[in-house]
């Protein structure tokens, strides 16, 4: 059991580093460090998007528009980690 428990545990981390990976290249793209246009970096955004939108979806549609501010990625992480900490201790 304490093997699954840590399997789940590092895909919730390495979730969690994928999320983190979509935000900053999309900051990079939105002030043209890198070029969207380049194949390699459209297939990583593509592969991140598709991996990340899922979850980050219902909460954006939960939470108020705040403009130009995405919160979302931050509530989906405090979620995450949230519940990575109640697995361990409930679990564990």
């Amino acid at each position: 059991m304490l093997s699954l428990l840590n399997l789940v545990s590092t895909v919730i981390q390495l979730y969690i580093y994928a999320l983190f990976i979509f935000i900053i290249m999309g900051w990079l793209v939105q002030f043209n460090v890198i070029n969207a246009q380049n194949r390699f970096v459209y297939l990583v955004m593509d592969f991140l998007y598709r991996v990340t939108e899922p979850l980050l979806r219902p909460i954006r549609n939960i939470l108020p528009n705040l403009g130009g501010l995405d919160i979302s990625p931050i509530v989906l992480v405090l979620g995450l980690s949230f519940l990575r900490s109640l697995m361990w201790e409930y679990l564990g």
